[in-house]
């Protein structure tokens, strides 16, 4: 079984947004320029956008609802891999305070799908709240 891995050769340009979402931090490259956009990944304090070149060495502040990051480039991916391709193109270097906080927030990305057991009732659910407030009425 051969792996083909597809690098970025060193004068081709790369996106921050879609490097964000080659290594993984992001879900969907939309998810990632929207992080951009709204001032939540940083390169030395400042804010950037999300078409800006990525060069390696390059170090990152991200933020989510779910996480915070601190990483460095080492490497330029240009499409999507598997997770444990991706960790091979940049650090960690988050500090222990985040990764605490990180822990207890959890380590999943959010789906946008509700949670069991919370939200609507189900049908048969819905059934049984009808004959609790009209008892009298039977179905045939």
């Amino acid at each position: 079984m051969t792996v083909i891995i597809q690098f970025v050769a060193e004068n081709e340009k790369l996106r921050l947004d879609k490097y964000l979402w080659a290594i993984r931090l992001f879900k969907t490259r939309s998810q990632a320029t929207r992080a951009c956009d709204e001032g939540k990944v940083k390169l030395n304090g400042a804010n950037v956008k999300p078409a800006r070149q990525i060069a390696l060495g390059d170090k990152y502040d991200v933020k989510t609802a779910d996480r915070r990051w601190t990483i460095e480039v080492t490497g330029l991916l240009q499409k999507r891999m598997s997770y444990e391709e991706a960790i091979k193109n940049y650090v960690d270097l988050t500090s222990e305070e985040d990764k605490l906080m990180n822990k207890h927030l959890g380590t999943s990305f959010y789906t946008g799908k509700r949670q069991s057991k919370t939200g609507r009732p189900t049908k048969q659910q819905r059934r049984g709240l009808d004959n609790f407030f009209d008892p009298g009425e039977e179905e045939e």
